[in-house]
């Protein structure tokens, strides 16, 4: 077998040494070896965000600039150093899967990608970019950047249903805000949706300080942007490839128990992921054998780790495989304000993305951050009252679950999925949308 490329073809800076991140480093040695190759175009235009980044990001001459200039609540106009600040919404799956977004915002638009970093985020990601930070310091100016809701002043959506902000304004003439909030919630409005939109990235470009919450994976919407349309050809031949090479940079009522232990099992004997097992009570368990399987269950709760590891231990199987079973942590109930339990999310987001099969539920960002970093198509278990209890999903990419149904030149409602043939409805959420090579 062929050497791993700790670098992952490119993506990741060659300044980066192993001790900056072991995680990152040795990430390479436990994917699977991918089959697409980043574009030489992504390759170059990573290597001149850095240098961007390196120039503009904190404590450099040119950021303690435009903080003064933040400071006095001033007009402030584009210059050589633009941000946008992603503020934290949701869970480790909603997290992950918005701050890819907005890197790839920042990065169409040449803007420096910041994070006012969490309380209980802090030492899970390691730094991005060589020789500079990503994280907003403890004296940033905007002290409220925690309280930034959907009644906030400074909303972007707000400012334009109310006709404050247009293209034609001269900045010479009017006083711009400071900075606009934009809110991409799954709850937003149609204002804010405007976003989207041609005529709304015009407007925002016009601001050196952007700062941008969201829970969801939009990245798609800008594929129907007609501004981006050529530098995302150009960034991703592949379409299906945005959340594989920009996250290796760095929910609906629970069924019933026993009637979603039994979909994934027979989603795992349907798919062939798993083998039957020999009935008989007879049948001794099979203990060792030169076929083997490892059974990663990652939940909450343990008892689908105990239904399935009992399933294989009691029985032997008909293929004559050892099916090992195990689940790293049982946490019992989500606590994303605890640092050590997103540490052990993340770990095992990481360790599902090995996977040589993956299954995942429905609507979970969890699973579509560990899809998209291991470059997998996963089973969904979609239809739990039907026959069709899963599907093998046909794209890695996260779904976008509540995109914009306005289309921005045409001036009216439309079915996001039907307009490109690169967008599809997500099997998992119908009303959503991925993409697709």
């Amino acid at each position: 077998e062929r050497p791993k490329d700790r670098l992952l073809g490119g993506l990741l800076s060659p300044e980066f040494d192993e001790a900056s991140c072991l995680s990152r480093d040795q990430s390479a040695q436990y994917w699977k070896q991918s089959n697409h190759t980043p574009s030489p175009y992504l390759l170059q235009k990573l290597r001149n965000y850095e240098s961007l980044h390196r120039r503009c990001g904190p404590n450099t001459e040119l950021y303690n600039k435009s903080i003064e200039q933040l400071k006095s609540n001033a007009s402030t106009r584009p210059s050589e150093c633009n941000y946008v600040v992603w503020l934290e919404s949701g869970g480790i799956g909603n997290r992950v899967i918005s701050m890819v977004s907005t890197f790839l915002y920042a990065l169409l638009n040449d803007k420096v990608f910041l994070l006012k970093l969490p309380d209980d985020f802090h030492g899970i990601f390691c730094e991005p970019f060589p020789g500079t930070s990503w994280i907003l310091y403890s004296d940033f100016p905007i002290q409220d950047l925690d309280g930034f809701d959907i009644s906030h002043p400074q909303i972007y959506g707000n400012i334009r249903k109310n006709n404050l902000l247009r293209n034609d304004m001269d900045a010479a003439k009017h006083s711009l805000p400071p900075y606009l909030y934009l809110y991409l919630i799954h709850d937003y409005s149609g204002f804010d949706k405007m976003f989207y939109c041609e005529e709304g990235q015009r407007l925002l470009r016009r601001f050196a300080w952007l700062f941008l919450k969201s829970n969801r994976y939009y990245v798609p919407a800008f594929f129907l942007n007609s501004e981006y349309s050529e530098e995302l050809s150009l960034l991703f031949p592949e379409k299906a490839t945005v959340f594989l090479y920009l996250s290796r940079m760095f929910g609906f009522a629970p069924f019933p128990f026993e009637r979603m232990v039994s979909q994934i099992i027979n989603c795992s004997l349907t798919g062939n992921i798993l083998p039957e097992i020999v009935e008989e009570e007879s049948a001794a368990p099979t203990t060792s054998g030169t076929n083997r399987k490892a059974v990663l269950v990652v939940s909450l709760h343990s008892g689908y780790f105990e239904k399935i590891r009992n399933m294989y231990y009691e029985h032997s199987t008909t293929t004559g495989e050892v099916i090992s079973v195990y689940q790293p942590s049982q946490e019992k109930e989500q606590h994303t304000e605890k640092q050590s339990h997103n540490v052990k999310a993340l770990s095992e987001i990481y360790l599902l993305s090995f996977s040589d099969v993956l299954l995942t539920t429905t609507f979970s960002t969890f699973g579509y951050v560990a899809q998209g970093l291991g470059g997998l198509r996963p089973w969904l278990l979609v239809r739990p009252d039907d026959h069709d209890l899963c599907l093998h999903s046909t794209s890695m990419e996260p779904c976008f679950h509540f995109p914009p149904s306005y289309d921005c030149k045409a001036r009216k409602k439309v079915d996001i999925g039907s307009v490109a043939p690169y967008l599809r409805h997500c099997e998992d959420f119908p009303h959503g949308v991925r993409l697709f090579d």
